[in-house]
């Protein structure tokens, strides 16, 4: 199996985008995507357009579990998926999982919400399931689903950035995903930004992940509330005054309804996110940036600061095309949407 970028099959010319890509599929065939999220495995039977037929969920075991019982619950979501198609077989599954993933997309070297330590997940799932699987990243699968079937359609160049509780990245170029020589590619997240800044999981300072996620959304909110700032009271209210229960969401929801706090927080992680979105266009000058993640339904309220900060940071501005910057439109089943398309696209190299 070849360690290079997955793109389309040959014989379908240069376009994955072009209906030809599936049209070897029978209508009746699908693949089976399932993204591994920090509380939840969400799988889905997923046709060749990107429609998702049926879904199934479990919860994710704790990271202090063996490798075997994560493959339990996958294999278990998988099955359950089956069922519910009468037992007919998938063309390939496909895994989603935060964190490395190597090139040829067989074994998931570190994930940080699970045990797996240079796990061979896809030899173990694929000798438990007999069919082809592929392993991926997740921020990749979800770039993929957007590009063939979403925000990104259509687009030849193209970065996603996920913001959650950390920031995750993708990159698609001319119909591949842009993994690098190690597989692990577009962890935008851990950009240094600001140098003795904030401290990150990951062990060093200043991660953008730390200005621009939905952690950093939520500590500097909490940090208000713990503070007893006046600013922040309706914030306070919605918690009972224990900055603790506070989430990304419940910020998002007092922006939307006219909180002058909550949308000038959600506006300084935007910022954030704009100055980070210019350096990328300085590495990888694409057309569109795709913005997904759970941070990203606070819509304009995050993207319009993230446009303007792009614009003001921007190498040579005044000189260059502007990257676009867009909503992701697939949400939370971009993942496993992007896992399935990806797996039945990538048995030709077996």
């Amino acid at each position: 199996m070849s360690a290079g970028p997955v793109g389309p099959r040959p014989g379908h010319g240069e376009d994955p985008h072009d209906p030809g890509i599936s049209d070897e599929f029978a209508q009746d065939e699908f693949a089976v995507g399932i993204d591994i999220g920090g509380t939840k495995v969400s799988g889905g039977l997923v046709s060749a357009d990107g429609t998702v037929q049926q879904r199934a969920r479990r919860d994710t075991p704790h990271r202090s579990t063996s490798p075997r019982v994560v493959e339990n619950v996958i294999v278990e979501v998988v099955e359950e998926l089956l069922d519910a198609h009468h037992g007919s077989a998938p063309v390939a599954v496909g895994v989603g999982a935060a964190g490395f993933v190597t090139a040829d997309r067989a074994t998931v070297v570190f994930a940080p919400h699970l045990s797996w330590r240079h796990e061979p997940l896809r030899d173990a799932l694929s000798s438990r399931l007999s069919v082809p699987v592929f392993i991926d990243n997740d921020a990749n699968a979800a770039c993929w689903a957007e590009w063939r079937f979403g925000a990104a359609r259509d687009r030849s160049h193209v970065v996603m950035v996920n913001l959650g509780t950390g920031i995750g990245g993708a990159v698609i170029a001319q119909g591949a995903v842009q993994r690098g020589e190690f597989g692990i590619a577009g962890e935008f997240g851990h950009m240094q930004m600001v140098p003795g800044g904030h401290r990150c999981e990951c062990g060093n300072r200043g991660c953008w992940e730390q200005y621009a996620s939905g952690n950093a959304l939520v500590r500097e909110a909490r940090s208000l509330i713990a503070a007893g700032s006046p600013l922040a009271a309706d914030l306070a209210e919605r918690v009972g005054e224990d900055p603790r229960a506070l989430t990304g969401p419940m910020i998002t929801q007092a922006a939307q309804g006219g909180d002058a706090t909550a949308a000038e927080l959600l506006a300084e992680v935007g910022t954030w996110l704009g100055v980070g979105l210019a350096n990328l266009a300085n590495a990888f000058d694409p057309g569109l940036f795709v913005i997904g993640g759970g941070v990203s339904a606070a819509g304009d309220l995050l993207l319009d600061p993230a446009r303007a900060a792009f614009a003001r940071s921007l190498t040579g501005r005044g000189y260059r095309p502007r990257a676009d910057i867009v909503q992701a439109e697939l949400g939370n089943e971009a993942g496993l949407i992007g896992a399935a398309d990806l797996a039945r696209l990538g048995d030709e190299d077996d």
